[in-house]
C-alpha cells in the first residue's frame, strides 16, 4: 500500500493562514512576499511533481496537432475532429473525482504513481491502435490517457497549492505551472516535426491516389506517424511512477480526516467561491483548448500557409504562453491575483474580437497573443477556488479539475459552428465569451476581498 507517512510539514504561520480565504486583506495589500513560497521539507518532491507539470503538457498540445492529423488521415470534419478533445477531457471529467476519493485514502503518492501508470497504458495503446485503423480506437486510447492525467492534475494542483501558506499559493502555482507551457511547446514541436507529414494532396493528386489504389496506402502512412511519439512518452511515464515510488512525501495541511466521514459535495458547492470558480474553469478550458485545436486551420483558411509553417506558428505561441506564466509568477508579487487575471481578461477579449471580425493575419496575430494572457489563468482559477477548505481541499480539487470538461464540450461545439457558418473566425465567439466569464469571476473575487 502507498501512503505519505513522513512528517507533517508546518512552520510557525502555517496554522494562522490556513484558513485565510481570498477575502484575506493581506492578500489584497502584497503581504504575501513575507511569507515563503514552499514550506521546509516539501521542496525536493515539489520540484518532482514540477517536472509532472512539463510531462502532461506534451500530450495535452499534441492533440492539437492530432486533430489536424486524423483529420486527414481518417478523412473526417472538424467537428469529428474536435471529439480528440471530448475523448480526452471526459477522462480528466470522470476520473477527477474518484482521483481525489483515491488520495483521501492512500495519500498523495498512491495518486501520481496510479496516475503515471494509466497514463503510459493509454499511450501504449496507440500502437494497436494504429493498426486497427480505426478511429474510435484512437479515441480511447486518448481517454485512458487522460484518466491519468486526471490523477496527476488532481494530485498536482492540491499538493502545489498545499505546500506552503495559503498567502503564496497563487504565486506558488503559477511558478510550478510555468513549467507545463514549456511541455506544451515540447509537444507542439514534436507534433510539427514527426506527425505532420507536410504532405496536403490537391484535389487532383487525390483523385490520381484514389484512382491506382494508393489512397488506403497514404492514410496508412499518415495514421502510423502518431505511434512513436507516445510510445517514448509512455516509457517516460512509467519511470517518473518509479522515481515518485522512491520519494519521501510530507504530510500538508489538507491530510488528516475529513471535517465530515462522507463525501462533502453538495456541502462545498455551497461554498460561493468555489462554485464560480468551477465554471470560471469550465469557460477557461473551453476557450484555451478551442483556440489552440483550431489555430493551425484559421492560419490555413485566413493567412494561406500550408500546415508545417502553421504548426511553427501554434509552437511559437506557446511559448508566449511559457513567458505568461513567468511573468504572471513574478508580477503577482506587486499585483493582486484576481485584479491581474481581470485585466488579462479584458485584454484577451479585445484581442479575440479583432480575430472573429478581422480574419487574416491581423487576427493570427492577436490569437497568437491571446496565449501570453491566458497564461496565468487556470493556476489563479485554481488556487483561488480552493482557498479556505482545509481538509477537504482534495474533493474541492477534483470538483475545479472536472470542469475541465469544458475542452470536451466547446472544442467541438466550435467544429459546429465552423461547419455550419462555412467561417471559423465566427466560431472563435466561444473563447471570447469565456473571457467574459473570466473577468467576471476576477471581479467578483476581487470584490469579495474588499468586503
Amino acid at each position: 500500500m502507498l501512503t505519505d507517512s513522513e512528517p507533517t510539514v508546518n512552520s510557525k504561520d502555517l496554522g494562522r493562514v490556513a484558513s485565510m480565504g481570498p477575502n484575506s486583506p493581506s492578500r489584497e495589500h502584497g503581504l504575501a512576499e513575507s511569507f515563503p513560497l514552499f514550506s521546509p521539507g516539501a521542496l525536493l518532491p515539489c520540484m518532482i511533481v514540477t517536472a509532472l507539470f512539463f510531462l502532461w503538457g506534451i500530450p495535452n498540445n499534441l492533440n492539437d496537432i492530432l486533430i489536424r492529423q486524423f483529420m486527414k488521415s481518417f478523412a473526417i470534419t472538424r467537428m469529428q475532429g474536435g471529439l480528440v478533445q471530448s475523448a480526452f477531457y471526459m477522462g480528466y471529467f470522470l476520473l477527477a473525482l474518484p482521483s481525489a476519493l483515491y488520495m483521501r485514502r492512500f495519500g498523495y503518492k498512491a495518486g501520481f504513481v496510479t496516475g503515471l501508470c494509466l497514463f503510459g497504458a493509454g499511450t501504449f495503446l496507440f500502437w494497436p491502435a494504429a493498426l486497427i485503423e480505426r478511429y474510435w480506437c484512437f479515441l480511447i486510447a486518448l481517454f485512458v490517457m487522460a484518466s491519468g492525467l486526471a490523477f496527476l492534475e488532481t494530485a498536482s494542483n492540491t499538493f502545489i497549492a498545499m505546500s506552503g501558506p495559503a498567502e503564496t499559493s497563487e504565486r506558488r502555482l503559477n511558478f510550478s505551472q510555468a513549467f507545463n507551457p514549456l511541455g506544451s511547446i515540447t509537444g507542439s514541436f514534436i507534433g510539427t516535426v514527426f506527425i505532420l507529414s507536410g504532405i496536403e494532396l490537391s484535389p487532383q493528386r487525390l483523385s490520381s491516389l484514389q484512382a491506382s489504389g494508393q489512397y488506403d496506402a497514404y492514410l496508412h502512412f499518415e495514421t502510423l506517424r502518431v505511434v512513436q511519439p507516445y510510445l517514448i512518452l509512455g516509457v517516460v511515464a512509467i519511470g517518473f511512477a518509479c522515481l515518485l515510488l522512491a520519494t519521501r512525501f510530507p504530510k500538508l495541511r489538507d491530510d488528516g480526516p475529513a471535517e465530515h466521514p462522507s463525501v462533502p459535495i453538495l456541502r462545498l458547492l455551497k461554498n460561493r467561491n468555489l462554485l464560480f470558480s468551477i465554471i470560471t474553469q469550465f469557460f477557461y478550458v473551453g476557450a484555451q483548448v478551442g483556440t489552440w485545436s483550431y489555430f493551425i486551420q484559421y492560419i490555413q483558411d485566413y493567412a494561406h500557409q500550408p500546415e508545417k509553417t502553421a504548426g511553427y506558428f501554434l509552437t511559437g505561441t506557446l511559448c508566449m504562453f511559457g513567458i505568461g506564466r513567468f511573468t504572471s509568477a513574478y508580477l503577482m508579487k506587486f499585483i493582486s491575483p484576481p485584479r491581474l487575471m481581470a485585466a488579462y481578461s479584458f485584454v484577451n477579449f479585445i484581442l479575440v474580437a479583432v480575430a472573429v471580425f478581422h480574419p487574416g493575419w491581423i487576427g493570427v496575430w492577436t490569437i497568437f497573443l491571446t496565449s501570453f494572457f491566458m497564461s496565468l489563468m487556470y493556476p489563479t482559477v485554481f488556487a483561488l477556488g480552493l482557498q479556505g477548505l482545509g481538509t477537504n481541499s482534495k474533493v474541492g480539487g477534483s470538483l475545479i479539475v472536472m470542469a475541465i470538461v469544458g475542452g470536451a464540450v466547446l472544442t467541438p461545439l466550435m467544429g459546429v459552428i465552423a461547419d455550419a457558418s462555412k467561417h471559423l473566425a465566427v466560431a472563435y465567439c466561444v473563447p471570447l465569451f469565456g473571457y467574459v466569464v473570466i473577468a467576471a469571476y476576477s471581479l467578483f473575487v476581487s470584490a469579495q476581498s474588499e468586503i
